[in-house]
């Protein structure tokens, strides 16, 4: 996956470092839903402090609405989105961004489609101009979609000799199988070889359509400039896009595969399945994640793996809930000769873990932890965008931000044994190793 920062000059800096120190708290954020006069809808929060605005756009289904054969397309298209457009090539369009103090990126993952864009009061309408030919029409020459090809093939040949990316790509393949989560949305060799400029036109039509659109303001922009500029910006897309994808069927099962590598540590990822996040129990998973692995050094598997054995020197857990499949994960790296050790360890505390009992001061702590750092994400207008942008993805209302500390205070002990023994299984545990480890 290529991500695409351009920098700007630095008065932009200045204005986003300002963003940040006078950014206001999540309890106080007064989020506005916009509809445009052409009917896209858009959360806004208004914040004239300073002359800047940052918008975030987001369209579902990423990269796994990859046609047929032609895994690494819309990966591919995504990264050449800038490299020309309109009446500028790919120099002159860097440029353009540069003259304007704007700032634009582009990218993608399995779920979503993402285009981050800042900009100045002063030069908004240029911006979102430049911005819309990006959008709308990009050139996809021929030799801009073969240097970053070429830049695609060098990241598929360095993940090929990296083992963390092989025990990801490992564990998506059990998981997922021939969905299009078990293969890397960068695509192979041979698929990205294989594609294109005319794939480039096609992966665009299947992934940026009005109907998958989710966009969120941050900023110097009131609602009725939000709607002429998401009418400008975005009204001529397609209307549709291609059929999204049918949820994944989990695979995993319990056990091991190993991958041979040579090196004196193993590289493990495990897991099971998991929860969505409109999922009940969702709320009591994720504080009881921060107990079993989510928190540093006061996690019960540091403690355990790391701490008291000497084992790895990190262990962490994760929730993955994809929008079309979950999954409760893992990972840490050891040296070979302690690889099964670690491994059977794991397998202890999950199983205790899925018998749901936490002490009072664990769940304190991991309540205290949550809450409190939630906050600390509000940190400026473009973290902001983005939280509004990830909310309306999740299908979240609009007043989250003001309830979500309260949903995790509300999480009890019964609630994590509830969850716990439901959901956690020991035998379930998928692990992938990668590397030579001994005694498995």
């Amino acid at each position: 996956m290529i991500r695409v920062l351009l920098r700007a000059p630095a008065r932009l800096a200045a204005l986003a470092v300002a963003a940040l120190l006078l950014a206001a708290p999540a309890q106080a954020l007064d989020i506005e839903e916009v509809t445009s006069p052409g009917g896209i809808k858009a959360w806004l929060v208004q914040a004239h402090d300073i002359p800047f605005t940052a918008l975030e756009i987001r369209f579902r289904g990423g990269a796994s609405l990859d046609a047929p054969g032609k895994r690494g397309a819309i990966n591919l298209m995504t990264a050449t989105l800038e490299e020309g457009s309109a009446g500028y090539d790919s120099q002159g369009f860097a440029a353009a961004q540069e003259a304007l103090a704007a700032a634009f990126k582009f990218d993608v993952d399995d779920d979503t489609l993402s285009i981050s864009a800042r900009m100045l009061t002063e030069n908004r309408d240029k911006a979102v101009d430049l911005l819309r030919g990006a959008l709308t029409d990009p050139h996809f020459d021929q030799a801009s979609v073969d240097r970053v090809r070429g830049q695609v093939l060098s990241i598929i040949a360095s993940d090929a000799k990296d083992p963390n990316a092989i025990a990801g790509q490992s564990f998506r393949k059990l998981a997922y199988g021939d969905h299009p989560y078990g293969s890397s949305l960068n695509g192979t060799e041979e698929s990205v070889k294989a594609l294109t400029r005319e794939d480039m036109f096609d992966a665009k039509a299947r992934v940026m359509a009005k109907d998958r659109l989710v966009v969120s303001a941050v900023g110097d922009i009131t609602p009725e400039e939000l709607g002429a500029m998401l009418d400008r910006l975005l009204g001529a897309l397609p209307a549709t896009g291609a059929e999204m994808p049918p949820r994944a069927d989990l695979q995993l099962t319990g056990g091991v595969t190993k991958v041979d590598w040579d090196s004196p540590q193993s590289v493990v990822i495990f897991g099971q399945k998991g929860l969505a996040m409109d999922d009940p129990d969702f709320f009591a998973a994720y504080v009881f994640n921060q107990i079993l692995g989510a928190g540093g050094f006061s996690s019960r598997l540091m403690e355990e793996v790391r701490e008291k054995r000497g084992l790895t020197y990190g262990i962490y857990t994760y929730l993955v809930p994809k929008d079309l499949a979950e999954t409760w994960q893992g990972s840490f790296a050891s040296a070979n000769d302690k690889t099964a050790e670690a491994i059977a360890i794991v397998k202890q505390e999950w199983a205790k873990a899925a018998k749901g009992a936490v002490t009072d001061t664990e769940l304190e702590d991991a309540k205290t932890y949550l809450t409190g750092a939630y906050p600390l994400r509000f940190d400026g207008n473009g973290n902001i965008a983005d939280i509004l942008a990830g909310m309306q993805l999740e299908g979240l209302p609009i007043d989250y931000i003001a309830t979500r500390n309260d949903k995790v205070n509300a999480v009890t002990k019964a609630d994590i044994a509830r969850m716990a023994q439901r959901m956690l299984d020991a035998e379930a545990l998928r692990f992938v190793v990668v590397g030579r480890p001994s005694g498995l």
